[in-house]
C-alpha cells in the first residue's frame, strides 16, 4: 500500500508471530462475494465526495504507468521498485482486465472533479496470505495527506460489502479465527478482508484504521529486494475488516 496520513497510535503488541503457512490452515464454513465476481462491464461506478471508482480499461495504461513510475509510490509494494517498462506495467494492468475481473474487484481511482486516474485499488487477490480476500491501494505522491486514502478505502468497503454473497467453506490460517467476536450467526465465521503492511508504514495503517479496520497480527516474511541473508528480514503488520457486521448466507 503506499499513501501518506497520520500513523496510527502506539498499541503494546505481543512478539512477531509466524508466516502463515497453508499447510496448517483450518477449513470454516463463511460467506464471500460470490464469485464469478461481477464483471467490469457490469460495475457500477462509486461515487465519494471528493472520488471516482470506476473500473479499469487498457485505455489507463498511460496513467497506470505513470503512477507506477513513482519511486514514493512504489516503495510499500511487494515489488519494491518502479516498473521496469511499458510491457511489465501493461502485465499487470491485464491482472484487473477481462477475463481476470472474474477474480478481482479493483478500480481506477479518479479525482471526481476533472476524471483523472490518481490510484489503484481494491480487492487484488483473492486469497491473501491468510486465506481470505486481500485489499491493497496506491495514490499519486501528489495527492498524499489529503485524507483521499481513507475516502477510497471506506468507498470501496461500501460496494465490497454491497456484493451478493454466498455461503462457502475456505481454509484460512487459524489466528484470523481465534478469539472473541470471530463467530457469527449460524455457526459461520464471519468474513474478513485482509490488509497487509510493512513495518514503518504507518500512514497506510492509520488509513485502515480510520476505515474501520483492526489489527491483529504482526509476522516476519523474507524481503527479496534485500536479498536472502538473516537481515532481511520484514516485519509485516497485519490488519482485517469484517464487511457488513454479522455474516449471513443472503446477498447484502
Amino acid at each position: 500500500m503506499s499513501t501518506a496520513l497520520e500513523t496510527p497510535s502506539a498499541v503494546p503488541r505481543p512478539a512477531p508471530g509466524l508466516p502463515p503457512d497453508p499447510a496448517s490452515f483450518v477449513r470454516v464454513r463463511t460467506t464471500l462475494p460470490r464469485r464469478p465476481l461481477p464483471p467490469n462491464a457490469a460495475r457500477p461506478p462509486v461515487l465519494t465526495p471528493r472520488l471516482v471508482l470506476r473500473p479499469l480499461t487498457l485505455d489507463d495504461l498511460p496513467a497506470v504507468a505513470e503512477l507506477r513510475s513513482q519511486p514514493e509510490v512504489m516503495h510499500w509494494t511487494m515489488l519494491g521498485r518502479v516498473d521496469q517498462d511499458l510491457d511489465e506495467t501493461r502485465a499487470k494492468l491485464e491482472t484487473f482486465l477481462p477475463p481476470n475481473d472474474e477474480k478481482t474487484y479493483n478500480f481506477a481511482i479518479c479525482d471526481r472533479e476533472t476524471g483523472a486516474l490518481i490510484g489503484l485499488g481494491g480487492c487484488h487477490r483473492w486469497g491473501s496470505s491468510f486465506g481470505w480476500p486481500e485489499v491493497g491501494y496506491m495514490i499519486r505522491k501528489e495527492f498524499w495527506g489529503k485524507g483521499l486514502a481513507t475516502e477510497f478505502l471506506r468507498g470501496f468497503l461500501a460496494a465490497w460489502a454491497g456484493l451478493e454473497r454466498e455461503e462457502v467453506e475456505v481454509e484460512v490460517d487459524e489466528r484470523t479465527v481465534a478469539g472473541e467476536g470471530v463467530k457469527g450467526v449460524d455457526g459461520l465465521v464471519r468474513e474478513q478482508i485482509i490488509a497487509v503492511t510493512a513495518e514503518g508504514n504507518g500512514r497506510s495503517q492509520g488509513v485502515l484504521e480510520k476505515a474501520g479496520y483492526e489489527w491483529f497480527v504482526d509476522w516476519l516474511a523474507q524481503d527479496f529486494t534485500k536479498g536472502s541473508g538473516p537481515d532481511s528480514k520484514v516485519l509485516l503488520p497485519t490488519y482485517r475488516h469484517f464487511p457488513g457486521g454479522e455474516t449471513g448466507a443472503s446477498g447484502q
